[in-house]
């Protein structure tokens, strides 16, 4: 008798298998009773909703992303990505981060001119781009250094090898491959949402920006370099303005096709030489002054001027 009690009270006890969750406790379908009686639940556990597997692999993947961004060159690299995030938003773009790119730059050290016109036609340039053509974040980076290239390769000393290098310093992936290629990009876009110039435009704006710069970079050798050859500093003066002139006859007689793929300032830096020896004195204007004010090298200015030996012959025996 006492065994059948014992097995009734056995069979009738609840095991508190069948809970569900209501107003924050766990309440026994079964009983009725619930979490804050302090009976002993005996919890099922939450529903398996991923595998072994796929538990595992998200488990790698925290592990290997803790580790790293322990590493300081991946750190830097999403330090890198968080800042491209911020460009290219839209064709309307504030232009906020390519600003800072374009200073950081010019402030690297490599000697880039970029003026406020420069930079209103690279701002210009890239938002049309952008506009028509929206790609992913690494893409435009190479598309913006491009634009920038091609702004400033005509009037700069800066090697495009400098150029590159300063470029992956600041963290942008580019080699003179990709940076063509871009530029090419850039070339088709202008020329399906402008059209080109035709030759004879493009011909007198290469030649526009020699002068300037002719007279740029012969403003820049000061009297003082060159006193020992004068009596007084109106001479160097007058000198000076007979050489702009004659730059200009030169100029005009030059075919287009020996100048349309020049590095145009330091071709205006053989001019200066070339002219230079033209005159009767030929010390006044050495490769040496001129490499200091053009920053170009001697062997780079000598090129250049038997480039224009080629053309125009001799400059002792020159004449218009």
């Amino acid at each position: 008798m006492k065994s059948n009690k014992k097995e009734s009270k056995k069979d009738t006890e609840c095991k508190h298998k069948n809970l569900r969750q209501e107003g924050g406790f766990f309440v026994c379908k079964n009983c009725g009773l619930i979490e804050k009686d302090q009976i002993a639940f005996e919890r099922t556990p939450a529903p398996d909703f991923y595998s072994d597997s796929q538990i595992e692999y998200e488990r790698k993947i925290r592990v290997s992303d803790s580790k790293a961004t322990q590493d300081p060159e991946t750190r830097k690299r999403y330090e890198q990505i968080k800042t491209l995030s911020k460009w290219f938003q839209d064709s309307q773009s504030s232009f906020t981060e390519q600003k800072k790119t374009i200073s950081m730059l010019k402030g690297y050290g490599i000697g880039l001119n970029i003026d406020k016109s420069k930079y209103l036609e690279i701002k210009d340039k890239y938002l049309r781009y952008n506009k028509y053509h929206r790609q992913t974040y690494e893409n435009m980076v190479i598309i913006f250094l491009a634009i920038i290239w091609m702004e400033i390769k005509e009037t700069t000393n800066v090697r495009i090898e400098d150029f590159i290098k300063a470029s992956k310093e600041l963290g942008h992936k580019i080699n003179k491959k990709m940076l063509n290629n871009a530029m090419s990009k850039v070339k088709r876009t202008d020329k399906r949402l402008k059209g080109y110039k035709n030759a004879e435009n493009l011909e007198q704006e290469i030649k526009n920006k020699i002068k300037i710069l002719f007279q740029k970079d012969l403003n820049n050798i000061k009297y003082e370099r060159v006193r020992q050859h004068f009596d007084k500093e109106l001479d160097y003066i007058e000198l000076k303005m007979d050489m702009q002139l004659l730059a200009v006859k030169i100029l005009s007689v030059i075919p287009y096709n020996k100048i349309q793929n020049l590095n145009y300032k330091a071709f205006t830096a053989g001019l200066i030489y070339y002219i230079g020896q033209t005159l009767d004195n030929r010390k006044i204007f050495t490769q040496s002054i001129i490499e200091q004010t053009s920053r170009f090298s001697s062997t780079t200015i000598r090129k250049k001027y038997h480039v224009l030996v080629d053309i125009l012959g001799d400059p002792q025996e020159f004449s218009l």
